[in-house]
């Protein structure tokens, strides 16, 4: 079988030992990024993303690109505010898994925030243990500042959401703290 299908989603087959290149994502990426991310999305794994989505905010991904041409991974940094980020889209092909190519992309853009100055990147994730090897801790909706929730509303699992809020801080003097109740 040269495809893995689920859903409406079919996927290539990729070689498991090919070499693998991570760069910042082109557009002649957006098809497989999307067919990767919907892929897991028909697993109830992650939120898919839309075309229209992956094209606006295409600067934001990142790749990785195996030596026979196939996207086997993505993952962006979607900035929100001067004092956070948050990682997204992280998807890695079926056929990959368990070759630490997720943490070269979550690894990438922290290192990405780091260059820009944000102090702290989140993602909202079903993969909690995934992102706590990575150092983050799990935090409370509440803990986030109000500006990771502009996208929400636009969620269809808005009222009955799944995904757990994961924060890492990489720089506490300028990280996001929630304001004190006196001061509100």
């Amino acid at each position: 079988m040269n495809t893995i299908e689920i859903g409406t989603t079919v996927l290539p087959r990729v070689r498991w030992d090919a070499n693998v290149e991570l760069r910042k994502a082109r557009m002649k990426d957006v098809d497989p990024i999307y067919t990767l991310i919907k892929y897991w999305a028909e697993r109830g794994l992650m939120l898919v993303r839309s075309h229209n989505h992956l094209y606006e905010n295409l600067r934001d991904f990142f790749v990785l690109e195996d030596e026979d041409g196939q996207i086997v991974g993505s993952g962006a940094l979607h900035i929100l505010w001067h004092d956070i980020a948050e990682v997204r889209g992280l998807a890695i092909h079926p056929d990959r898994q368990g070759q630490g190519l997720g943490r070269w992309i979550a690894l990438a853009a922290e290192r990405e925030a780091k260059d820009l100055g944000i102090p702290q990147i989140f993602a909202w994730t079903l993969q909690v243990k995934f992102f706590t090897n990575l150092g983050y801790q799990v935090t409370t909706r509440e803990a986030l500042p109000p500006k990771v929730f502009a996208e929400c509303s636009a969620c269809p699992f808005y009222d009955n959401c799944r995904e757990i809020g994961v924060t890492k801080i990489l720089s506490p003097e300028e990280a996001y703290k929630k304001p004190s109740a006196h001061l509100q």
